[in-house]
């Protein structure tokens, strides 16, 4: 397999600004971010979100993320950050707001490929309803998916991803689990579709997140991974492996094994307590680095395989032990 790539949420370097910047007034801009990445050891990509990071030239900020020795990833649609989609993006009752939601997710595509990437990862963070009786859900499912056709049949030549979630800062989201999400993508049939799998938000959803990668696998493809951990009660964005170290190793053997070899994007949010960035993203790759290695040794155990046919719990648990407790 390719080496591993490991990218990260840019506005993560906004965290404890006064220790990397002692003067500055403000927040960081984004080529400040950007300038502060590029010291973490090992990292080799950034995610922008669109079109929340997009202010400068955009030829310029790709030769400065690229003279930074980082490569951009992928884009990421942020329309909950927009005042026009508080009432959804692509299932707003408006269908000029659902147009103007389309149409901006096309300039996100189209900018994304002049920074080099053909991956558009959407979050539909405002698609969904707080009230019983506030929405026709036949009307709102019938809008996403002739939104994400339109997109899909734009740009044949990009993947489009789906982020889900199951709720935050909506009540409900429309898309809320794996099952709902690859219904939607058999709905739009586009070949250009996957799932990006974001580790909190799956334990979020009451899901396993290697059982989630497995179902994920049989319809479609995994087209993101967002590596970050939780308490399975809202998006925390902890550490990676820092309270789910079992089902991290799990999700990340599986992910070998469908020889996964997207960017291991790091979702965190060292901002919550104030943490050191830098620190936190090393901790990391140091951490994803290892539980790489221990996968890797787990697929060449004929044991663990015959241990898994027979559903042997006990069997395969001291085969885990023996390499995590050793």
């Amino acid at each position: 397999m390719e080496p591993i790539r490991f990218a990260t949420r840019l506005n993560s370097f906004a965290s404890k600004a006064y220790a990397f910047w002692p003067d500055l007034k403000g927040k960081p801009s984004v080529r400040q971010m950007i300038d502060r990445a590029a010291t973490v050891k090992g990292l080799t990509d950034l995610d922008l979100n669109y079109p929340q990071h997009i202010h400068d030239d955009i030829p310029q900020l790709r030769d400065y993320i690229q003279n930074k020795g980082l490569h951009v990833n992928g884009m990421a649609m942020r329309f909950n950050t927009l005042p026009q989609f508080q009432l959804g993006a692509f299932t707003n009752p408006d269908k000029k707001v659902r147009q103007a939601a389309v149409d901006l997710t096309k300039r996100g595509i189209d900018c994304g490929r002049e920074f080099g990437t053909k991956l558009m990862t959407i979050w539909l963070g405002q698609d969904g309803f707080d009230y019983c009786f506030q929405a026709d859900y036949d009307r709102m499912w019938d809008n996403l998916i002739a939104s994400f056709k339109e997109i899909c049949q734009y740009a044949p030549d990009c993947d489009i991803s789906i982020e889900y979630k199951p709720n935050e800062p909506r009540s409900y989201s429309i898309l809320p689990n794996a099952a709902t999400t690859l219904l939607a993508i058999a709905d739009i049939g586009a070949p250009n579709m996957g799932v990006t799998l974001d580790f909190a938000h799956v334990l979020f959803a009451g899901e396993i997140p290697a059982f989630a990668a497995a179902l994920v696998s049989r319809r479609t493809r995994i087209l993101g991974l967002h590596l970050n951990d939780g308490w399975g009660k809202r998006d925390d964005g902890l550490m990676v492996a820092s309270v789910n170290l079992r089902a991290t190793l799990e999700l990340i053997w599986k992910l070998r094994r469908e020889h996964f070899n997207g960017a291991y994007y790091f979702d965190t949010f060292p901002d919550a307590s104030g943490m050191d960035p830098v620190d936190e993203a090393e901790v990391n790759i140091k951490t994803v680095n290892r539980l790489v290695a221990i996968a890797d040794r787990l697929d060449q155990s004929r044991e663990l395989l015959e241990a898994l046919d027979r559903q042997d719990s006990p069997a395969s648990q001291g085969i885990i032990n023996d390499l995590l407790l050793a």
